[in-house]
């Protein structure tokens, strides 16, 4: 099966003397041949493995449900025999597991405030060594916070929330909720203020757990719009005190919660245990419109989830570290964390801001969490893979002219052999070993979800950190579980085929033109089936109805609003969204994700959203210029000026516009579809500037209300 996206159109191009590139290219085909003899007697090819059949239709009819070939008979539910509960679920990986090492949080040694060129201070730290808590003491702790929350007066079935940063606490918080069937209410850490009360109000909290910065910077303005909060719960000290503080409002810290509940009695138990059909998490969607909405999570829907992923990743045991830096309020974190420590593995935590020894926060020569972690498992949002794809290729660009080729040589060698299914032990070790080290030099499959990856950045993945990519597809409402590539897939542009715990199926958009017949693919809406379907939204019974429904079997589906078409493989590929679908002035259909994802991978662009209505004839764009690539453009077309006048510049609109069009017609984009104007953005877009989720997908509405009067001008209204 050829890949999607052709090998020769994502390799670099080199500057090198044709004969001496002809005697490099003989000693490469000299050395390949002499490898693949014994790898040819020895091994089944990666490729081999990848060209078999990995889903099928479950009988002839076109809309047809596919299911895994290891799930044809039927779908997987639960993990461990019995454990029907995430409770079960941990204290059968306790018992198992019990003095093994699980959550590990690395001690901060210094704070440093770091003045700039441009006078502005960021606080640097140096961190230490990873501190361990093992599966016995991580009971120990929930079990005990729990005993404390029944003390200050939680429920079973009642709702608790959390509010809080990616870390060890998070995971205790939520296994003592799992235990004593309270409901976890999850919210982003990066949400506004009218979200987070939003949230608070709407699930009647009067529990919240957060940290000492969240509750200064954040929790502080709002608590007085959520009348029904009696207690706070800070995970890391007690925050100071101040006056304008609502009365009959606690502050408590978790360490004296835990040590409520161990004095009160070692003989306590839970009041209450959970039945699978239980809802364990509230999860609030950042959503990429409106107010986030709460999805209604079982004990049952996670343990099917996770069943699903675990499936995927051969060799999952108590040799492996997981890197947890993701928000946990987000599903594909939770998830891909309790898949984890279920078999045994460790999870240390980190931060966007000290993933790596190069972060942010990160004093320079000091080590940063990945360096000192060494992960075997990582996951990662697309935005994030995409920006160590550009960092990669900027350092490549700075090299010497030798190393420049040494290094294209060796990256364009390798893209041919994974295309053939063989691997290149002599590149990984001499060439590529410095680039994998940028993530501690273990990781031995990289998990990415959240929204579509490039074939270009898949491939460098690939390629610099020696590891499949576990390209997934999934939403809250299916537990983040739906599709995952298989370890030995190296094919590009597909999420895989469905999970062992669901099962998948077309349904025919007339309007875009989709049906489940159509030739030689199969393509329609993507309906997502079983358990790990969850039970809708929360106080919202008019959106339940709408995207979920019961069959006559009484199995639970979603309606994504994703398109999506069938390889003969069984495997899906995600082609477009009904949402992002816009008719145009002139009656073309334009696809605006498609235009996206044609152009975000240019070195020049960081971000672009693409924009167009039904009262116009053509599309426009707001890009986020890259900082390095927009000024070298500038110097060589001889402009000059501040960053925020070269964004505001109209000259260097139509450059990049220049670039934007090139690309568009590389990537066989029609010509309605190439954006004809543009905005550059001189601010990148942030969860915290609210024009993009969690998982980096843009906000349209959002988007659209900041940028209306750029709307306005190049609609020619202004």
């Amino acid at each position: 099966m050829n890949n999607h996206v052709s090998s020769s159109t994502m390799k670099l191009k080199q500057t090198i003397n044709p004969i001496l590139l002809y005697f490099i290219h003989f000693l490469m085909s000299l050395y390949t041949v002499l490898t693949y003899i014994p790898y040819y007697f020895l091994f089944e090819t990666r490729q081999e493995k990848a060209n078999k059949i990995k889903a099928k239709p479950v009988n002839s009819k076109p809309e047809s449900a596919y299911r895994s070939i290891n799930s044809l008979d039927g779908l997987a539910s639960v993990l461990y025999p019995g454990c029907d509960t995430l409770d079960k679920v941990f204290m059968y990986a306790k018992n198992k597991f019990k003095d093994k090492r699980l959550l590990g949080t690395r001690e901060i040694l210094n704070e440093e405030d770091e003045v700039q060129p441009n006078g502005k201070i960021f606080k640097k730290v140096i961190l230490g060594n990873y501190n361990w808590l093992s599966y016995e003491d991580v009971f120990v702790r929930a079990f005990n916070f729990g005993n404390g929350l029944q003390m200050l007066g939680q429920k079973p079935k009642t709702n608790i929330a959390i509010f809080c940063e990616t870390r060890a606490e998070w995971m205790i918080a939520a296994q003592t909720c799992f235990m004593y069937n309270f409901q976890l209410v999850t919210l982003y850490a990066t949400l506004g203020g009218p979200a987070i009360v939003h949230g608070l109000n709407e699930t009647e909290v009067t529990s919240i757990i957060t940290s000492k910065e969240l509750l200064q910077t954040k929790l502080k303005d709002i608590v007085s719009l959520v009348p029904r909060l009696r207690h706070i719960i800070t995970v890391d000290g007690k925050p100071p005190t101040w006056s304008e503080f609502p009365k009959g409002v606690i502050v408590h810290t978790m360490a004296a919660v835990q040590a409520l509940g161990a004095k009160a009695s070692t003989e306590s138990k839970p009041l209450s245990k959970p039945g699978p059909l239980d809802i364990a998490v509230i999860m609030y969607t950042s959503g990429s419109t409106g107010l986030p909405k709460g999805v209604m999570i079982s004990h049952s829907n996670i343990i099917a989830g996770i069943t699903g992923m675990a499936e995927r990743i051969p060799g999952l045991g108590e040799e492996d570290v997981y890197i947890g830096y993701l928000p946990l309020a987000h599903v594909l974190e939770l998830s891909a964390e309790l898949v984890c420590l279920s078999h045994g593995c460790r999870i240390g935590y980190s931060s966007p801001q000290t993933l790596a020894d190069q972060s942010s926060k990160i004093k320079k020569g000091s080590k940063g969490d990945t360096t000192m972690l060494k992960p075997t498992l990582m996951a990662a949002v697309p935005e994030i893979m995409d920006r160590i794809y550009k960092n990669v290729m900027n350092k490549v660009n700075e090299m010497s002219s030798f190393q420049r080729n040494l290094f294209i040589l060796a990256y364009n060698y390798k893209m041919e052999q994974i295309s053939k299914g063989h691997g290149t032990p002599l590149c990984d070790r001499f060439i590529f070993r410095k680039v994998r080290g940028l993530l501690g030099g273990n990781i031995r499959l990289l998990l990415c979800g959240g929204a579509p990856l490039s074939a270009t950045t898949q491939r460098f993945m690939n390629i610099c950190f020696c590891c499949p990519v576990g390209q997934g597809y999934g939403l809250t409402e299916s537990c983040g579980a739906g599709t995952i590539t298989e370890v030995w897939d190296y094919n590009t542009g597909r999420v895989g085929a469905p999970l062992v715990c669901c099962e998948i199926k077309l349904k025919n958009w007339e309007e875009g033109g989709y049906f489940n017949t159509d030739k030689p693919h199969p393509r329609g809406e993507i309906l997502i089936g079983g358990q790990n379907v969850t039970l809708g939204y929360y106080k919202n019974e008019a959106k339940t109805k709408a995207d979920f429904f019961e069959d006559e079997y009484g199995q639970r589906w979603l309606c994504t609003g994703d398109i999506g078409e069938f390889d003969p493989d069984g495997c899906l590929k995600i082609i477009d969204r009904k949402k992002d679908l816009v008719k145009l002035q002139a009656g073309e259909y334009v696809s605006l994700g498609k235009v996206e994802a044609a152009l975000k991978n240019l070195s020049l662009i960081d971000n672009i959203c693409a924009y167009a209505n039904s009262y116009h004839s053509y599309v426009i764009g707001f890009v986020v210029p890259n900082q390095k690539e927009l000024t070298e453009l500038a110097r060589k077309k001889g402009l000059h000026g501040t960053w925020e006048e070269l964004c505001n510049s109209c000259e260097m609109e139509n450059e990049v516009l220049k670039v934007l069009s090139e690309a568009a017609i590389s990537a066989s984009l029609e010509k309605f579809e190439i954006p004809v104007k543009i905005r550059l953005s001189p601010e990148p877009w942030t969860p915290e500037t609210g024009l993009v989720t969690d998982a980096f997908k843009l906000k349209r509405k959002e988007l659209k209300t900041h940028y209306q009067a750029d709307i306005e001008r190049m609609y020619g209204r202004k």
